[in-house]
């Protein structure tokens, strides 16, 4: 239990800094990228069309509607399979200088594998590309977000050793087929999320609850999967196409409650489970010390006779380490940190139990919505979890891959505007206050869109949509016109300095 001593020390303090704060008001390099973001099981629909199978989210929400909070699928979701020039224009007419989207691994590989490739799948992609670069907006493509065919989660998915392969074999098509044209991979979406969501608390499909043991295992093939592909664009494709590839890596900020040293020392660990869990195999060659040592003592007060955290071998540590050429972040929201006495032994464990802290989020922060509790509007983090991944990974070049609020559906979405500007001040703080190379901003999303386990409860869109409507029309929010007004001018205030 938090202390009430400690909440309002903490609140006091944050509230104080809010409080004072001034909007940066330098303008943004003439070379950075303001984009927005979706993904292909969100908007797309045609869920059976043109040689699509069913992916794990189409198997999920068929089989168990009430897995989803309106029991609502992504079947139809934006429409944007026939309506994707319609999305360009409206990208276009608001300036954005990138699109993050991802391939549907099953509308491009029906079977999951490369025996069989769906030319109409590969001919939908070619146009989205084709109409991006014919509007001078770039491509960002992410190859995996969350949508694995199902007929690979019949094989055990991501608890399979063979995923290494499966997703290897699976970029490489990907590359083949639309790397003359894309500059910028990313080969998983939120892979903590993927692991946590789908085997952790079970959020996610498959939906197993296996918290501190299988979410383990996940990651520990995922990050060898993501380092094969990455392998495989540097060795057959990197000469001739001159990409990069990165992962999407997602993370909450989290700060300290107190100056004690002990909660320095809690919201460190914290961060290198949330973030070093992937960040670290990826930049520094193996899982973090504290996160290794933690669930090695705990595992073994449990009985068991090795930890519970797969160990990589040396070989594997070499594959997996340096498979990056940029740092690709998604963050939402911040956490305030103390530290606790030790959980004590779980049966089942947890990897919150793992981790030892304590982190919360106190009642005076604005909420989102009442139903998102995790997510409250604390834009001061983001500056914060900038710093602390160039601290630990070598000052890396970053993009913001996903930020964004919801809410239901407000078209004077004044909120999302602030929130919007306040996290784009405090990154601008980081640029040029504490030398974080960042080199992109992109907006989840570009239009209201299925919200997974939420369905369509939540909204997050630039621009509304009317999922009422056969046309599934799209209508400019309020926030539309402000990124637009940020887009075109590269400043967040009415005026700007260089």
């Amino acid at each position: 239990m938090v202390s009430t001593r400690l909440v309002f020390f903490a609140c006091f303090l944050i509230n104080s800094l809010a409080a004072d704060y001034v909007i940066n008001n330098k303008r943004f390099p003439s070379d950075f990228m303001f984009g927005v973001a979706t993904s292909a099981y969100q908007i797309e629909g045609g869920w059976n069309e043109d040689g699509r199978t069913p992916s794990n989210w189409d198997h999920m929400t068929h089989t168990r509607p009430e897995f989803v909070k309106d029991r609502s699928n992504g079947d139809i979701a934006c429409d944007s399979y026939h309506k994707f020039k319609e999305d360009v224009a409206i990208m276009k007419k608001m300036g954005v200088k990138h699109y993050r989207f991802s391939l549907s691994w099953n509308r491009i590989l029906p079977t999951g594998f490369p025996d069989k490739i769906n030319e109409p799948g590969i001919a939908y992609y070619k146009n989205l590309i084709k109409e991006l670069k014919t509007n001078n907006i770039v491509p960002l493509v992410t190859i995996h977000h969350w949508d694995l065919p199902q007929s690979l989660q019949n094989l055990g998915g991501f608890l399979n050793a063979s995923i290494v392969d499966w997703v290897a074999d699976y970029a490489r098509v990907c590359y083949k087929a639309f790397g003359d044209d894309v500059k910028y991979w990313l080969t998983f979406n939120e892979a903590k999320q993927i692991c946590m969501g789908g085997f952790g608390f079970g959020y996610y499909p498959p939906a197993i609850h296996s918290e501190g043991i299988l979410e383990y295992v996940c990651a520990h093939n995922l990050l060898k999967a993501h380092a094969k592909a990455w392998h495989i664009y540097d060795k057959e494709f990197r000469a001739k196409q001159n990409g990069k590839v990165s992962v999407v890596l997602d993370s909450s900020a989290y700060i300290p409650a107190s100056n004690k040293p002990e909660d320095k020392v809690a919201t460190d660990t914290v961060l290198h489970f949330e973030l070093g869990w992937f960040a670290n195999p990826i930049y520094n060659g193996d899982y973090p010390e504290i996160m290794k040592t933690r669930v090695a003592e705990r595992s073994k007060r449990e009985g068991r006779p090795k930890s519970r955290l797969p160990e990589f071998t040396e070989e594997e540590k070499a594959l997996i380490k340096g498979t990056h050429d940029y740092f690709a972040m998604n963050t939402y929201t911040s956490y305030l940190v103390e530290s606790i006495p030790d959980p004590g032994i779980q049966d089942p464990p947890t990897r919150w139990s793992d981790i030892g802290v304590n982190n919360f989020q106190p009642d005076t922060w604005e909420n989102t919505t009442m139903e998102q509790d995790w997510f409250k509007i604390a834009p001061w983090g983001m500056r914060t979890l900038l710093k602390w991944i160039k601290y630990h990974y070598s000052n890396p070049e970053i993009i913001v891959t996903e930020n964004g609020v919801c809410d239901y559906g407000d078209m004077e979405d004044d909120k999302r505007i602030s929130y919007i500007r306040d996290n784009l001040s405090y990154l601008r703080d980081a640029m040029i206050e504490d030398g974080v190379r960042v080199f992109g901003y992109t907006v989840w999303s570009i239009i209201d869109n299925f919200e997974w386990q939420h369905g369509y409860t939540q909204k997050y869109g630039l621009y509304q949509v009317d999922f009422d409507d056969p046309k599934r029309t799209r209508r400019p929010k309020k926030s539309a016109d402000f990124y637009k007004k940020v887009c075109t001018t590269r400043c967040i205030t009415d005026k700007c300095v260089v």
